[in-house]
């Protein structure tokens, strides 16, 4: 330590500082200085080098060798410490200023969950708060909501900060949505109706899909794509009767939305209780995950398209946007899911009959 402690425009004298000008304007060495203040000399050199704090006991020799009070001795402390704290709060503001500039606060502004402000310390400062963390070096864990094996290179700081945000979102919105106590039964004998949805305009599903979610126990949070969050929904359960089921518009793509409720859908039905599933654009995971996540991809396969009548329909070969139509109307689907399929299962290019995909958008 130093006895003096500078930042920007900031500087903390400690009152070493003071006393080495005193020992000097005296003409003597610390050894005796050290005699006259009744210390050692070990004890002076670390007060006069900042390595410890000026002590009453000490602060009142001084006061009696000098004729002060024994406030200007304790004074000098006490402003040190403010002084001190002060610098270590405006650098922990500047990183958490580097931080949230990898945040689009706009996201947050137009969720109404932070109010609009132009300064990036009042911007960290609301977001920490509705957060409810005490730095964003909580949310650069790789391990901390949404978890990435540390093997992983490609996961830059930009991301993890990002996906946590995302999350932490959807489960703060979710925990203020009612729900009734989950229904395991009940969920599954929706799955039909929901289904049905695809076909639907979202003005026409979305508000009875949401009801029949909190039928169900489950909070359903969708939110817009976050920037650099490579997130795509996520499952949380807050207790045994209550589970937050969040996913977002990153592809916009309606194959793409219905697949990935399905895909959480499936999440909720393996009942993981103490985990927080998310699924994310990071091909390494660990074996558990990785089961999981192709389990919940075979139920929303499964769910959406029937494997006989898909493969069935495969196997002809036919790709043609009737043939698409006619199995769609057959099964009761949106053709846009069933072009979706082929394109991820390469039947056909990504440049074909994304005419019949369509597009949601989360405002």
């Amino acid at each position: 330590m130093m006895s003096k402690t500078e930042y920007k425009e900031l500087i903390a004298f400690h009152p070493g500082y003071y006393l080495k000008d005193i020992i000097d304007d005296m003409g003597i060495t610390q050894d005796e200085f050290a005699k006259r203040l009744g210390t050692t000399g070990k004890h002076l050199s670390d007060l006069l080098n900042g390595k410890c704090s000026l002590s009453k006991e000490i602060a009142l020799n001084l006061s009696i060798m000098f004729g002060t009070t024994l406030d200007v001795w304790l004074n000098l402390q006490k402003t040190y410490t403010e002084k001190v704290l002060e610098i270590e709060r405006r650098k922990a503001e500047d990183i958490e200023v580097e931080c949230v500039n990898l945040i689009d606060y706009s996201f947050f502004v137009n969720l109404g969950v932070v109010p609009k402000t132009r300064l990036a310390a009042d911007k960290a400062k609301e977001l920490l708060k509705y957060f409810k963390i005490s730095s964003f070096e909580v949310f650069k864990q790789p391990d901390f909501l949404v978890s990435y094996r540390t093997a992983i290179q490609t996961v830059g700081e930009k991301n993890i900060i990002n996906s946590n945000a995302w999350v932490q979102t959807a489960l703060n919105i979710g925990k203020e949505i009612k729900t009734s106590k989950y229904d395991s039964k009940k969920l599954r004998s929706h799955l039909d109706e929901i289904r049905g949805m695809t076909v639907q305009d979202p003005k026409e599903f979305y508000p009875r899909l949401v009801e029949v979610f909190a039928l169900c126990g489950v909070a359903f949070v969708d939110l817009p794509h976050l920037k650099n969050s490579g997130v795509n929904g996520a499952v949380k359960w807050l207790n045994k009767e209550k589970v937050i089921l969040a996913i977002n518009d990153r592809r916009k793509y309606l194959d793409t939305f219905w697949f990935s409720l399905f895909h959480e859908i499936g999440h909720v039905l393996q009942e993981k209780i103490t985990m927080l599933i998310v699924g994310r654009d990071v091909a390494e995971m660990d074996e558990t995950n990785k089961a999981l996540e192709d389990e919940a991809d075979r139920f929303a396969q499964n769910i959406l398209l029937p494997e006989e009548a898909f493969a069935k329909f495969v196997n002809a070969g036919d790709f043609s946007e009737w043939h698409i139509r006619e199995l769609a109307a057959r099964i009761n689907i949106h053709p846009g899911i069933i072009v979706g399929r082929l394109q991820k299962d390469n039947h056909i290019g990504f440049d074909r009959l994304n005419s019949l995909k369509g597009k949601y958008v989360i405002a």
